[in-house]
């Protein structure tokens, strides 16, 4: 009956945002308080329910969310992406272009979002097809691949860095086994699926353009890396700090201070600020107004995310997440297996990797206690998830077929294909790792 019922609420949710078009945030809102009616939670506790599980996930990340948003527009609009794209290029020559858009994939989607990544990369795509002439899709799979997989896998972004503080799991150690899991599902799906695609595309190069900065206007190659991975650096700074310093109390509470994802990001922009901002001879007023317009850009993000919380805390404030847990126990599934299957079920249906991500962790978290699963990679497990096959319901996939101008079919056979590649070869990969750790 359990099953059945947060199956129902599930499903509810599928069709509000699929068939009626609601807005995602409003979606949950409005399952969150009819599931509350249903679990028999007191109708003045209701609201509370909602209330507190959407602050509770907003007030952990929104520091992280917003400055990250801030860092990538400065990152995209300083050039430091552009920079970072360019020395890649002229390292790799053409015997290995896919892996040097892999590589640059990669970098530029650590502290990028998605579709900004997308945009920014897509010209570089298409320079380079037309240079070596080469088929575009051959080109924008490996690139395209590193940026899901950062996306999915890799925090600070936010369905990670949601997902890590909702089960427990360790900033540091997650995105250690990230990268390990990271680096097979973007090659494999990256430059080997490329080699076997034989799709062209119908769009010449050069059609869309984004802003390019002069070579003179972009700062330099060790400024462009360094600011970009910063986040990176200082959480596996972060790591090994506090596994050196746990001889000093001083020492190992300022390294867990430092490793914390809000400081994290809050040095990285501050650095950043500086770096690719005033060193480049950007007005503060002017480095302002680029940080307001990119939390315009992740406000609906932010409150998706909140959403998701509310409907999370409705399970565990009437019970049924452990219920649930219960009834899930039963069946003859490894865990992280069925997180996957969760996940990626509920992007199957509505195309939202950070919605298939957050509503996994709700109804997944009980249950991962039960099992002494390692919550880092119960993160992961239904991170890769949340990647599988996606299609017309998400807009990623739009983006691909429009900008490639391939048909439907074609863009099922690579774009779906390979988000499907990767979210496999996640699997494998996390239950190797559960396997030998």
């Amino acid at each position: 009956m359990v099953i059945a019922t947060v199956s129902l609420c599930i499903a509810s949710l599928v069709l509000l945002i699929t068939w009626l078009k609601l807005n995602p945030f409003l979606a949950f809102l409005l399952v969150s308080i009819v599931a509350g009616l249903a679990f028999g939670i007191p109708v003045e506790r209701i609201i509370n329910s909602v209330q507190k599980g959407l602050g509770d996930i907003l007030g952990s990340l929104s520091i992280v969310i917003c400055c990250g948003a801030m860092l990538g527009k400065l990152v995209a609009e300083s050039g430091a992406a552009q920079k970072i794209a360019s020395v890649l290029m002229g390292i790799a020559g053409r015997k290995y272009i896919r892996w040097a858009l892999l590589l640059t994939g990669f970098i530029v989607g650590i502290p990028l979002f998605y579709a900004v990544g997308f945009v920014l990369v897509m010209p570089l795509v298409f320079t380079i097809a037309y240079r070596y002439d080469l088929p575009a899709v051959t080109i924008a799979i490996p690139v395209l691949a590193a940026l899901s997989v950062a996306q999915g896998y890799l925090p600070p972004h936010p369905a990670p860095t949601a997902l890590i503080v909702q089960l427990g799991a360790g900033i540091g150690k997650s995105l250690l086994y990230g990268v390990a899991i990271a680096v097979p599902a973007m090659i494999i799906g990256g430059p080997f699926f490329s080699r076997i695609v034989r799709i062209k595309s119908a769009v010449k190069p050069g059609i869309f353009e984004v802003r390019t900065l002069s070579e003179e206007k972009l700062p330099g190659a060790c400024n462009a890396f360094l600011s970009a991975l910063l986040p990176v650096i200082l959480m596996l700074l972060s790591v090994f700090a506090n596994w050196a310093s746990k001889n000093s109390i001083f020492f190992h509470k300022a390294a867990v201070f430092l490793g914390e994802p809000s400081v994290v990001i809050l040095l990285s922009l501050g650095v950043a600020t500086i770096t690719l901002g005033r060193s480049m001879k950007v007005k503060m007023t002017q480095l302002m107004n680029m940080y307001a317009d990119a939390t315009k850009e992740i406000a609906m993000v932010l409150l998706v995310m909140g959403g998701a919380g509310a409907l999370k805390q409705v399970f565990v404030d009437s019970n049924v997440n452990r219920e649930l847990a219960d009834s899930l126990s039963t069946l003859s599934i490894h865990p992280l297996v069925l997180a996957w299957l969760i996940s990626a079920t509920i992007r199957v249906c509505l195309g939202s990797a950070t919605i298939a991500g957050l509503t996994t962790a709700g109804i997944i978290g009980p249950l991962m206690a039960r099992a002494h699963m390692d919550p880092n990679l119960v993160v992961l497990s239904i991170g890769s998830g949340s990647l599988m096959f996606s299609h017309v319901n998400d807009p990623a996939f739009w983006m691909f077929k429009e900008y490639l101008g391939l048909s439907f079919k074609d863009t099922v056979l690579s774009w779906s294909l390979m988000e499907s590649i990767i979210a496999l070869v996640g699997l494998a990969g996390v239950l190797t790792l559960n396997y030998f750790l």
